[in-house]
């Protein structure tokens, strides 16, 4: 009778198990109900771990494997796998099988994994707490293959980007402590390496270690182990400030045996200090990093950011917006903006607080008094729960390197003096910029234009290609908060220390009192020249506008825009656009942007007919229309060519043959998505012309 009961007691425990796991486990309280992490009987860890593991009914993966043992490095994987059994304290009996058991799990994964076993290797610790739920070879593989694949990173090497990651992590929460290790040169690898290679196996004792992997698994997030880590070196704060005098040998070693000092009943207030601390981290840490953890067997791309180069935490321009607008909770962000006085005064974020970083070097007692008003600035807004009000600090400069030296200084300077949760704009203002058209672009909320303001309050126009202004009718009410007032305050003195060093500045020779200012051609798109017929091939692409523009809207006007290469019945006619798209004679319709030698770009249609090539510009001010920019017959196409890092700029040439050789008449340029197969579209049609011509 006790037997049946106790089945049907541990049916409902399994029912209320899968339903826990299934609903994806983040809520402790409703967990602390299914998982009893100091009493979980073996038989039901191991359940619960398979099916956290996604592993439940999994078949035999080493039933393909002929179970040779001969490897190379055999011996090393024997001898190693004796080790970890003998940390167990198992009987003999035990140990036979279980050596046995590791051995062939470690020999399987090296050999279906093309990796040589090395002695310094912290995986193999993974199985030491799966070696106590007791399971039978093949689910031992498959949970360990599951953990490796999902919760162990990439590049979890010495040096790798997993520990500049948490290194930047540190330094956000705890700038006094990561001044000390970095002082002393000591570096996460160095002490962590095994931690985040064996998920703290290691070094903790098995019921530790089954503790904490029932809170981790439970949670389903990779990332979490970061906290953890940062929880563990938090909790030790005290003791390795106080080691000033000791080698970095000794303080290494002290380091890394910090996680051997937890016990099961530390778990709880280790997880819900690192879900605090998690909470108080930009969420750009997990969603720029991504790419660590997945079964992609993609290495981590060349051109992602090199963690060991940054300053400080990264932050992505849509986490900035968003964070202030959506809660009120967790993070927000208080964007302190470092770009010149002019670059400021033109346009920039409504939000943001102006600290002319080349005053640090220029003025010292003014960049003293912009701190402190920053600072006092910070204070009141949150204690009037201002929009832009922030405990974290956010600097944002162009996004351009060279001018951005100086805020970089600016950034060092706050860390020096051990400022908590210092980050950086990923990308700067020119990142901002092409957000906000990118926005635009993609039809949704046109509130966002209300993000750029110039030093005046009014909102700056935006406008991605054609000059036409998304900023909605009104008096250009806008952010009002105590920041603006404040930077405002400051603007006259900051422009009068800039006109004197201006020199020091590349590329800001726009007008104080200018109300509009350029966005920037984003990087992926970058001529490297204009293309154009009387240009001298190999000269550099330098000052020329922009390509996209936010200013007024009459000084972008389209009928103001290289109308020279417009005939007047051109800039007249005006068609709608889904009616030429329908014509019957229509063969291919390209959407695109026309990119003119002025660097604008306006919103278009390439149509191609059965002999000719139009481009439809699209009108801003009437929805639905658009301008025939021009119509080129194709015939009369004699080149078209894209750059290698720039596939998606197409230019095309038009003109005819003489006794001179060819004669350029035209030059066009469109930015097209899937260009490939616009371009080759466009010249299978090309061809079929050429071919009627010679056979007429």
């Amino acid at each position: 009778m006790a037997d049946a009961v106790e089945e049907v007691l541990l049916g409902s425990w399994d029912q209320d198990l899968a339903e826990a796991l299934d609903s994806g486990g983040s809520d402790m309280e409703m967990d602390r109900g299914v998982i009893q992490v100091q009493e979980l009987p073996a038989l039901q860890r191991a359940k619960m771990w398979k099916i956290a593991l996604n592993v439940a009914g999994k078949g035999d993966s080493l039933s393909p494997w002929d179970g040779v043992l001969d490897l190379p490095e055999q011996t090393l994987i024997h001898n190693r796998s004796q080790q970890l059994i003998d940390q167990l304290g198992v009987s003999e009996e035990e140990r036979i099988e279980m050596v046995s058991d590791v051995e062939s799990v470690i020999t399987f994964y090296c050999k279906s994994r093309n990796i040589t076993f090395t002695p310094e290797l912290s995986w193999p610790h993974l199985l030491k707490p799966l070696l106590g739920l007791q399971l039978p070879r093949s689910d031992l593989y498959n949970c360990f293959y599951a953990i490796m694949n999902k919760y162990i990173p990439r590049d979890c090497v010495p040096k790798g980007r997993p520990f500049h990651l948490y290194r930047l992590l540190l330094q956000y929460h705890e700038p006094e402590l990561c001044s000390f290790l970095d002082t002393k040169k000591i570096t996460p690898d160095s002490y962590a390496i095994n931690w985040l290679g064996s998920l703290f196996a290691s070094h903790c004792l098995p019921d530790v270690t089954q503790a904490l992997w029932d809170n981790y698994l439970q949670q389903a997030d990779p990332f979490l182990v970061f906290f953890l880590m940062l929880i563990i070196l938090v909790n030790a704060k005290e003791a390795i400030l106080t080691q000033e005098g000791d080698s970095k040998e000794d303080i290494i070693k002290m380091l890394e045996g910090s996680p051997a000092l937890l016990e099961p009943e530390d778990i709880e207030d280790l997880f819900s200090l690192a879900q605090y601390y998690y909470s108080k981290t930009p969420l750009s840490l997990r969603k720029e990093n991504q790419n660590l953890f997945g079964s992609s067997l993609v290495a981590l791309k060349e051109e992602d950011m090199d963690l060991s180069q940054a300053l400080c935490l990264p932050v992505s321009v849509p986490e900035i917006l968003q964070a202030n607008q959506l809660q009120q909770e967790g993070v927000r962000f208080f964007v302190v903006d470092c770009r010149p006085a002019e670059q400021y005064n033109a346009g920039h974020l409504s939000t943001a607080f102006h600290l002319d970083s080349d005053l640090m070097l220029q003025n010292p007692s003014e960049f003293a008094l912009s701190v402190k008003s920053l600072l006092e600035a910070q204070k009141q807004s949150l204690e009037s729960g201002s929009i832009a009000s922030g405990e974290h600090l956010c600097f944002m400069g162009s996004g351009r390197e060279e001018e951005d030296m100086y805020m970089n200084m600016v950034l060092a300077h706050f860390l020096q003096k051990n400022k908590e949760y210092v980050s950086i704009a990923k990308g700067g203002f020119m990142a901002l910029q092409q957000h906000l058209v990118d926005m635009n672009v993609e039809g949704l909320d046109s509130s966002y234009v209300h993000w750029i303001v110039s030093t005046s309050g009014s909102h700056s126009s935006l406008s991605s290609a054609d000059g036409e202004s998304l900023s909605s009718p009104g008096d250009g009410k806008g952010v009002k908060s105590l920041v603006n007032k404040m930077t405002f305050a400051l603007k006259s003195r900051s422009v009068n220390v800039k006109e004197k060093m201006i020199s020091f500045i590349e590329n800001t020779s726009t007008p104080v009192d200018r109300m509009s200012f350029t966005l920037p051609w984003p990087e992926k798109v970058i001529p490297d020249r204009h293309v154009s017929s009387s240009d001298r091939v190999g000269k550099p692409y330098r000052g020329v506008k922009p390509v996209f523009s936010i200013g007024d809207e009459e000084e972008y006007d389209t009928d103001e825009i290289d109308s020279s290469s417009m005939s007047d019945d051109d800039r007249k006619e005006i068609v709608n656009i889904q009616t030429w798209i329908n014509k019957p004679d229509v063969k291919h319709h390209i959407p695109c942007n026309e990119v003119k030698e002025t660097g604008h770009m306006f919103p278009s249609h390439l149509l191609i007919t059965a002999t000719h090539m139009y481009c439809l510009r699209e009108i801003g001010s009437r929805k639905g229309f658009a301008y025939i920019q021009s119509r080129q017959a194709l015939n009369s196409v004699v080149k078209i060519t894209s750059k290698k890092k720039h596939p998606e700029l197409i230019t095309f040439k038009f003109g005819n043959n003489n006794t001179a050789g060819v004669e350029i008449s035209a030059v066009e340029r469109y930015l097209i998505p899937n260009a490939g197969d616009a371009t080759k579209a466009i010249k299978q049609q090309i061809m079929k012309v050429l071919d009627a011509l010679e056979s007429s």
